[in-house]
C-alpha cells in the first residue's frame, strides 16, 4: 500500500502485526516517562547545572523560560504513545471481531428440514 505497486488490495491489515507492534508504543512510552522523570528530578535537584560560563548562561537563559513547556510537551508525548498502544490493541481486537462477524454472515447452517441456509439470510 502506498509503494506504487497496485496489488488490488485496498487494505491489508494483519492483526498479528498490530498486536506485536502495539506493545512497542507502551514500552517506549514508559521509557520516555522514566527519562522525563529523571530529567525533571535531576535538574530540579541540581538547580542550574549548566554552569556560569558563557555557554551555560546562554543555555540557562533559553531553557529556564521554556522548561515547564518542554516537560509538558514530553508528558503529552508519553500519553500519546500509551494511547497509541491502547488504540492499536482495540483496533486489532475489533478487526478480529469484525472478521468473525462477517464470516458468520456467510456460514451455511443446517436447518431442521435438512436444507442448507445462509445464516445471515432472512
Amino acid at each position: 500500500m502506498g509503494d506504487g505497486n497496485d496489488s488490488g488490495k485496498v487494505l491489508d491489515i494483519k492483526t498479528a502485526d498490530i498486536k506485536s507492534t502495539a506493545p512497542v508504543f507502551h514500552t517506549q512510552g514508559k521509557n520516555l516517562s522514566t527519562a522525563l522523570t529523571t530529567l525533571v528530578t535531576t535538574l530540579d535537584g541540581l538547580g542550574a547545572p549548566w554552569g556560569d560560563d558563557e555557554q551555560g548562561k546562554s543555555f540557562g537563559d533559553a531553557y529556564r523560560p521554556q522548561q515547564r513547556a518542554i516537560e509538558k510537551a514530553a508528558g503529552t508525548l508519553v500519553l500519546g504513545l500509551i494511547s497509541i498502544h491502547e488504540a492499536m490493541t482495540d483496533m486489532a481486537d475489533g478487526h478480529v471481531d469484525n472478521d468473525e462477524l462477517i464470516a458468520g454472515m456467510f456460514t451455511k447452517v443446517q436447518s431442521k428440514d435438512g436444507d442448507d441456509h445462509d445464516r445471515g439470510a432472512k
